[in-house]
């Protein structure tokens, strides 16, 4: 083998293992994103049912503010059954008269 074939090996080798670093580190930088990809789908998914459980509180929260009674209602209601107790006194009264 002559001289120049030997640096033309050597420098073959140097490069084949320059790539073996390069694949190497290329390799580990690939399992590293996987495994971002992976959480960040795992917070994706907790997002998606965070998000769903927020949705359906609102509409609990909807319904209930729909169906709830306001001050103005119940102070209302109150005073129509107060003047309805006191007529019905006023009838038993008359009646014991």
């Amino acid at each position: 083998m002559t001289k120049e074939e030997e640096i033309l090996l050597r420098k073959f080798e140097t490069r084949v293992r320059q790539m073996i670093l390069q694949y190497k580190e290329l390799e580990a930088e690939n399992r590293e994103l996987y495994e971002l990809v992976d959480q960040k789908e795992r917070e994706l998914e907790q997002a998606k049912a965070e998000t769903e459980t927020v949705r359906r509180d609102y509409a609990n929260l909807k319904l209930a503010k729909m169906i709830e009674i306001g001050d103005n209602d119940l102070k209302n209601a109150k005073t129509r059954l107060s003047k309805l107790v006191r007529d019905v006194d006023k009838c038993i009264a008359l009646l014991n008269v």
